[in-house]
């Protein structure tokens, strides 16, 4: 036990943030904005905001954000004190921009942003739709030296890899296949309305059967199902049960919840190009590539081209879920509520298939009262499958005419 204990307070000592700091200044630097600190800090993270357009900077470590404010070639600049180790600094920018470079200075008295003009599209993919995050270099050596100490533990042997689920519709392996994947489940229950008890994972599995059932029937598509019990399947199992499938879309289907009740309305999900780019860094990154991307074996190809392959097929992959996106929030909206702006960018985890086009549709509200009754009843269900049956056929017969 004494042992436990002088490991666990040799980890806590070493995880310790450094001292908080103070912002001295906040500068412009050709087309860098430079935040400079008194001492090393412990992060900074950076994200954008619409409504204005604005770039917000969390630093983390940071105890006193007095700093002079005031107008820039990118936009007035100004800040405080977000919470008691926090401080945020805004721009309210006079045109969008994207984010070029992120880095500290190598003492970690600075951080270093690039920022460069870019259209208010690209501004709300790579800055809004994406939180990027960063350690400074004091707290990246803790992280990388935790104080000498390791922990190993034996664990138990591999599962089994699940069976496939079953394919529905005509066994015609030319109709194209279409995997609907159910959110939450099992222990898992997502969202709960506050109107009934709803939970979302109960919602999510009645449309996701109610959309196999109609692309079934109109014989123009074979559908398969991540679950079709209330059950639990962790995200990449997800993403993958479509790879392993050959699937030719994918469409996890969720219910969205808010603090605001009012909110309401369906909205459209595809991968952001920051998220992407991650996910093609951590696949031509793997020591054993005997992934098949688009039929190719990456084990096969040297580094080089398997990071050319994998970044030609993201974009591919990319560009094909944002047209069905499209396409999915304008065959709904005459089934459904939708939102006005329904295509959203996000780093989502069952998005990231890197040759299988991906979308996330959040259906509606839970915590809308109008939204739950017409998810949660078989009527509203049916209307949602039709909304999503005749997305799914457009997308393939267009496919099909440009060949």
């Amino acid at each position: 036990m004494a042992a436990m204990i002088a490991l666990i307070l040799s980890l806590l000592i070493a995880y310790m943030p450094v001292h908080a700091s103070a912002i001295t200044g906040v500068r412009l630097q050709g087309d860098e904005l430079v935040v400079d600190f008194d001492a090393p800090v412990e992060g900074a993270s950076v994200f954008g905001l619409q409504g204005p357009d604005r770039v917000a900077i969390d630093v983390d470590g940071i105890n006193h954000a007095s700093f002079a404010e005031r107008d820039s070639a990118l936009g007035y600049v100004r800040g405080g004190q977000f919470d008691e180790d926090t401080a945020r600094i805004v721009v309210d920018l006079h045109q969008p921009v994207t984010l070029s470079d992120f880095r500290f200075a190598d003492d970690g008295r600075s951080l270093i942003l690039a920022l460069a003009r870019t259209s208010a599209t690209d501004f709300a993919r790579k800055l809004v739709a994406n939180r990027q995050s960063l350690l400074a270099p004091a707290m990246a050596r803790r992280v990388a030296e935790p104080g000498g100490y390791s922990v190993s533990m034996k664990l138990a042997p591999p599962r089994t890899s699940r069976n496939l689920p079953t394919i529905y519709g005509r066994d015609d392996p030319r109709l194209p296949l279409v995997v609907i994947d159910a959110g939450h489940g099992g222990h898992d229950p997502g969202a709960v309305s506050p109107h009934g008890g709803k939970l979302e994972k109960d919602v999510t599995l009645a449309i996701a059967k109610a959309v196999r059932d109609k692309l079934v029937a109109s014989g123009q598509a074979r559908v398969a199902l991540t679950r079709d019990t209330d059950s639990f399947i962790v995200l990449q199992n997800r993403y993958a049960i479509a790879r392993k499938l050959g699937a030719d879309l994918f469409i996890s289907i969720h219910a969205d919840s808010a603090e605001n009740q009012a909110a309401s309305g369906a909205t459209v999900y595809t991968l952001s190009e920051v998220a992407s780019d991650r996910e093609a860094q951590r696949l031509a990154s793997r020591e054993n590539k005997a992934d098949i991307i688009n039929g190719i074996n990456l084990g096969a190809a040297g580094d080089d081209l398997s990071s050319i392959l994998i970044d030609l097929t993201q974009r591919e992959t990319m560009n094909i879920s944002a047209d069905f996106a499209e396409l999915l929030a304008r065959e709904a909206k005459s089934n459904m509520r939708v939102k006005a702006n329904p295509h959203r960018f996000a780093s989502l985890m069952v998005l990231k298939a890197p040759d299988t086009p991906s979308v996330l549709f959040e259906t509606g509200y839970l915590t809308n009262e109008d939204d739950v009754a017409f998810l949660s009843s078989s009527a509203g269900q049916r209307r949602v499958a039709q909304g999503i049956s005749s997305a799914v056929q457009v997308h393939f017969a267009k496919k099909i005419a440009l060949r």
